[in-house]
Formats: structure tokens, sequence, C-alpha cells
């Protein structure tokens, strides 16, 4: 039987990406369609690797190419390129597709190890991940990755002396705390934090990137407003534990990059320490902190709830042997970290689709 390759192509225009609410021919994510006897072959380029409806969106286009011809043999390859709306004009960071804000209100609320985590998670998908720890006057990332003891190595390029990221589990890292003595603490004014940070993205050779996430300092000021003045930021994810404490300053950081001056789109809600497991009663949940008080401050503000992380004591050990969690198999809180890491994929792929390119801050006073 003779295939045609206009009747394939047009029954996959049947075929919504289930985010996007649109044809995938039409989103131009097939390539490459090929006859060869009974066998179709095709391509289906996602907008990120992590894209959790990837099955479905695969069977889809079985299901819609069987229906015309039932008897064929169809070969479907799933790939990715992410997409990215950050501003065309952007010079600095230009071969980074995504840049990601890890935000909380509060400290304490574990936005360190949930922003190592999420960098890990995403790079275990296949992405190209880098981590900046902007968090100045507390840096962990050093700790978090066995690294405490590392110095970044400098090359020259283009005439200019830039700084290469340490390289662990397959993730690029920078932080204040390779360059500084871990047992002194930080005594600098706004500016100099500001600057010393705006050298981590200037003066480094981070190449290209599906995704950069910045782990922010807690609360909100200067950190917060050199990032957004200086860089086209994709969005922020919010941090919080369920406790009603945290959740005011969670408001107040939504609040904050709302802003009509500064307007970064909010990509959702991330609860942590969501309940608390004991490790040697897995099933059971405690929660020591309130319960489902991230969801419904999501539900408030109508953004969506990214993930909930449960407490355990892996979480803590892993932050301290400079492992993280997400890297383990077969665990249901490095299971929990994958989840978040394709719903936060998920959302940044329906922000570049719906919203303009977030443009750098200019602030007047």
């Amino acid at each position: 039987m003779q295939y045609s390759k206009d009747l394939i192509i047009n029954a996959l225009r049947t075929v919504n990406d289930p985010d996007l609410h649109k044809d995938l021919v039409t989103l131009n994510m097939i390539e490459d369609v090929t006859v060869n006897g009974d066998t179709i072959s095709f391509k289906v380029v996602l907008t990120t690797p992590a894209c959790p409806l990837k099955n479905k969106i695969k069977q889809d286009c079985i299901d819609a190419v069987l229906k015309v011809y039932p008897a064929a043999e169809v070969s479907i390859e799933m790939t990715s390129r992410v997409s990215t709306r950050r501003a065309a004009n952007q010079q600095m960071l230009k071969g980074v597709k995504n840049i990601i804000a890890i935000a909380s209100g509060k400290g304490g609320v574990g936005k360190s190890t949930v922003a190592a985590n999420l960098a890990v998670a995403l790079g275990l998908t296949g992405a190209k991940v880098g981590l900046v720890d902007a968090d100045i006057y507390g840096p962990s990332v050093p700790l978090m990755f066995g690294e405490v003891a590392s110095k970044p190595s400098a090359i020259e390029k283009d005439g200019k002396a830039l700084v290469v990221p340490i390289e662990k589990f397959g993730i690029k890292i920078l932080s204040i705390g390779f360059f500084v003595d871990p047992e002194k603490a930080l005594v600098w004014r706004g500016p100099m934090a500001s600057n010393a940070l705006t050298q981590l993205f200037t003066e480094a050779d981070w190449g290209e990137l599906d995704y950069l996430i910045l782990d922010m300092p807690p609360g909100t000021g200067d950190i917060h407003l050199t990032i957004v003045q200086n860089l086209s930021v994709t969005g922020v994810a919010i941090v919080t534990t369920p406790q009603e404490v945290a959740l005011a300053d969670a408001r107040k950081a939504i609040g904050m990059f709302s802003q009509e001056n500064i307007n970064v789109p909010i990509l959702g809600l991330i609860e942590n320490m969501s309940w608390f497991t004991p490790e040697e009663l897995p099933d059971n949940k405690y929660y020591i902190f309130g319960q489902e008080g991230g969801r419904k401050l999501a539900e408030e503000y109508n953004i969506p709830l990214l993930g909930q992380i449960p407490l355990v004591q892996g979480i803590r050990e892993s932050g301290d042997n400079g492992r993280p969690i997400a890297m383990q198999d077969n665990s249901p809180v490095a299971d929990a970290f994958r989840i978040l890491a394709e719903t936060t994929a998920q959302q940044i792929a329906i922000r570049n689709v719906t919203l303009e390119p977030t443009k750098p801050v200019q602030m007047t006073h």
C-alpha cells in the first residue's frame, strides 16, 4: 500500500499538546516524516526533555496515524528542543535559554536544598543545566555538591579572562563560596555583594544551557533587584513550608516579583517539608508544620503548586555528604524531585508560548 506523507501529517494535526492546546504540526513539533515499506517514521520534538506527558503524546500520535493506516508500523523518535523566550537583545548569558530564580520570603524553608535537587533532577532528564549560588551571605551549594575545597579554573576567550564553572553530576555550578574563606563571614555592603554576584554571570564561561537555576537569598532586597535589573529572568518559583509564618513571607515574595515595575512571571509554588516521614516508617506521614498550606496559597494566587517535598532524614544526610538526594534510585524523595523537575519544565514551556519575553527591570528610583 502506498502511504501519503500529506495524509500522515494531516492525521498528526489532530494531536494536541495537552499543555499548549495546539496541534503538534502547528507547533512545529513533527519532523522528518519518512515511509519505508509499511513503516512510518517521524520525530516528535518536545519543548523539554523533562516533559511529563511524553508517553501520552507518543501514544496519541500512534493512534492518530493508525486511524488513517491501520496496517502500518509506527516508529517515533521522541526528542526535545528546549524552548526559550529570553529577550533577543539580551547581552548577558546569551547561550542560556531559561533563567529560573528559586526564591523564598524567609530563610529556613530549604530553598537551597530545593534549588540543588531541582537542578540535578532536570539534568537527569538530559537537559543542560547550570546552578548559581546567588545566596551571597550564606553560600551552601559547594557543601551540597561536595566541592567545598574546590577552586574554579579560568580560561581566556576573546581576550577576556573567564571563570570556568565547576561541573558535578553533570551540573555546572558557581558560588561565591568558591572564592572566599568558608570559615569567615562575609561583611559586605549591598553594592559589594551585588557586584560580586554580577561577576558570576559576566565573567564566567557558562556556554550553552537549557536551564540556569538561581538559588536566591531569602527575603526581598538588593540581590533580587540586581538579578532582575541585569537578567531577563524566565520565571521564579517560590519555596515555602506549610506553616503560616512561612506562608506569610511567601506572599511577600510573590508580591515583589508581581510588582508592575518588576513583573517576573511566577512559575508556581514549591511546598517543602510538607510532611515528616521517619526512615523506619516509610508509609507514615506526620504534618508537623501544618497540612496543605502551600496548596491553599497556590489556589489563593491562582498559581500552580509545582511540588510537595517531604521532610526525611536522607535529604539532610545527602546534602551534608555532597550528593543531592535527587541522584538516588528508587527513592520516594528522588521521585518527588523528579516530579518537581517535570512540572517546573512544563510551566516554563507554557510560559514561553503564552507570555512575552521578560525584560530586564529599569529602576527609576
